[in-house]
């Protein structure tokens, strides 16, 4: 595992224990993305979430698909650690034992230990901003999925966080802020691994708080903090973190709320059983924002 794996790893692990309780962005992008998957044509027998984290969304999979095995990886073995004790927690409240139906392993996305042609169902939400060669993944997932499969997976767009990558520069000209990929090119890469009917779409989530510190807070909590390989790794000293937050107040809305802007891009595509059936699309763009007010 490379170095930068390792820091992923290692971040999201320590996050782990109080992962659910801060991950308000997490839980309301699952949501769009199971809305989005109920209209999908499909009752698959093997399933994979691809970056489970603590399993949050791998249980809804289990439950919208009983009968169907599935299987929930991540690159953090401290995120495979609490999601096995969320299933057992799980367990115990509803007097049953761990579902066999549900397994989970560490396991890189970009190198799956799963033969060809494994699953008809491949789900993930929020992982794949996180891969350093994001282009790659996209094979990966075709390879496992079988003829016919579907590819169903949420990200994030070069817009997240817009205005802290604002802010950072007027301090200095460290990159401070995590660098996503815009739309159309993710758009691109599922087309160019052989995936076909491929539909991309976007919205605007805002979350708001009452200072900077609050945000900074959360994304730590999740261990969503800067994780870019080309990233500033000096410490924030106090006269940078008063000029940082002198530039944020700048966005501070009319009712007194620091807005936090996620760009969040949602895909799907079916694995071809032939031929490619020509380029992609996307849906006409609808700009929503979602304000998640939060006393920090």
């Amino acid at each position: 595992m490379s170095i930068e794996k390792k820091a992923i790893a290692e971040s999201f692990s320590k996050a782990a224990p109080l992962y659910e309780a801060s991950a308000f962005l997490q839980k309301e992008v699952a949501s769009r993305l199971f809305e989005r998957l109920e209209i999908m044509n499909v009752k698959p027998s093997n399933i994979l979430d691809a970056g489970c984290g603590t399993g949050y969304c791998t249980r809804i999979l289990n439950k919208q698909f009983p009968k169907a095995n599935t299987v929930g990886v991540d690159l953090a073995p401290g995120m495979i650690t609490q999601a096995e004790l969320n299933e057992k927690k799980k367990g115990l409240l509803s007097k049953l034992s761990f579902s066999s139906k549900i397994k989970y392993q560490v396991a890189d996305v970009e190198k799956l230990p799963f033969a060809d042609n494994s699953f008809e169902l491949v789900f993930s939400s929020l992982t794949l901003q996180w891969l350093i060669e994001s282009k790659n993944v996209y094979q990966e997932l075709n390879r496992v999925l079988k003829p016919g499969g579907l590819l169903i997976f949420s990200t994030l767009g070069p817009d997240t966080l817009i205005e802290l990558k604002e802010s950072w520069q007027h301090v200095d000209e460290g990159i401070h802020v995590n660098h996503f990929v815009d739309m159309h090119i993710v758009g691109d890469q599922v087309h160019a691994a052989q995936f076909e009917n491929t539909v991309m779409d976007r919205d605007v989530i805002t979350l708001t708080y009452q200072t900077m510190l609050g945000l900074m807070k959360d994304l730590k909590a999740i261990g969503a903090h800067n994780l870019d390989q080309n990233r500033s790794r000096g410490l924030l000293g106090k006269s940078k973190f008063k000029r940082l937050e002198n530039h944020y107040e700048s966005f501070r809305w009319d009712d007194g709320q620091l807005p936090a802007t996620y760009e969040v891009v949602y895909g799907h595509a079916w694995k071809k059983k032939g031929k490619p059936k020509g380029d992609y699309h996307t849906y006409p763009v609808e700009v929503e924002t979602k304000e998640k007010g939060k006393t920090v």
